[in-house]
């Protein structure tokens, strides 16, 4: 059985005191014992890690990190490795991001690294991947996920599989108001676990598949209920810890895929 999963970008959103706030109110909230069903992350800018660390503790909230360094040490000016993110107690780190994809020409073979570094480390790497609104327009998501995921994809054994997460996030959706419809997103769902079982045959099953693109109260209970939708990468709507709260009741955190 997949454990669902939701994750809270904060992207280059609030400062430590900011965080701590955030934290005691999102805690507050989470008293429905059914939600333990499914696992709760956020993932804050590296400045309010520390800080969310000790906010957390005791809560059935994890801590993840938006980006890492492919390389454990050295001379790399203004990274983050792995090994330190394990240190603050980091359970999780987002790699490949459109975002980064985007603005900072990160490429595949990078995430790669990066997410093959998390796996060495004891993280869990929440790999992204998505088409822009020409690509899609053009009819070739398929063909552009796939070569993503293909290239994005850490090298190691199949038993290994169920430490990944993959997120589809439709670069046309994120931040925009339009999100792929349920059927939309399951259909690229499914595309990713057929290719994750062509590299790891029966255990591409445990690989976690999240939505990501403007996400919402009123979408994620209609999203979780497809068949390959595990969960959701959500930006904007967790910045406050009402609207994430609300997120999170609203979710199928208590209906497991097979």
């Amino acid at each position: 059985m997949r454990r669902p999963l939701l994750v809270a970008n904060w992207k280059m959103h609030k400062d430590r005191g900011e965080a701590r706030v955030y934290a005691d109110a999102l805690r507050d909230a989470l008293t429905d014992p059914e939600l333990g069903a499914g696992e709760i992350v956020i993932a804050p800018p590296f400045t309010a890690l520390e800080t969310l660390a000790a906010a957390l503790v005791g809560s059935p909230i994890a801590l993840g990190a938006q980006d890492v360094s492919p390389e454990a040490e050295g001379a790399h000016t203004g990274e983050v490795s792995a090994p330190m993110l394990a240190d603050l107690g980091c359970k999780y780190c987002i790699v490949g991001h459109s975002e980064r994809r985007g603005q900072h020409g990160e490429t595949s073979a990078q995430v790669s690294a990066k997410a093959g570094a998390l796996l060495k480390a004891g993280l869990r790497p929440i790999l992204c991947v998505g088409e822009t609104q020409a690509q899609r327009a053009a009819g070739k998501t398929a063909e552009i996920v796939a070569e993503q995921l293909q290239v994005s994809l850490p090298r190691i054994d199949p038993p290994a599989a169920g430490n990944l997460v993959v997120a589809y996030e439709p670069i046309w959706a994120i931040g925009t108001g339009v999100t792929a419809t349920p059927e939309q997103a399951q259909e690229v769902h499914a595309l990713l676990r057929k290719h994750l079982r062509t590299v790891f045959g029966a255990e591409a099953e445990k690989v976690r598949l999240q939505y990501g693109g403007s996400v919402g109260p009123g979408n994620i209970q209609a999203l979780m209920s497809q068949p390959d939708i595990d969960g959701a990468l959500i930006g904007n709507a967790s910045l406050t810890p009402e609207t994430f709260g609300q997120i999170i009741a609203n979710s199928y955190l208590e209906n497991t895929s097979p």
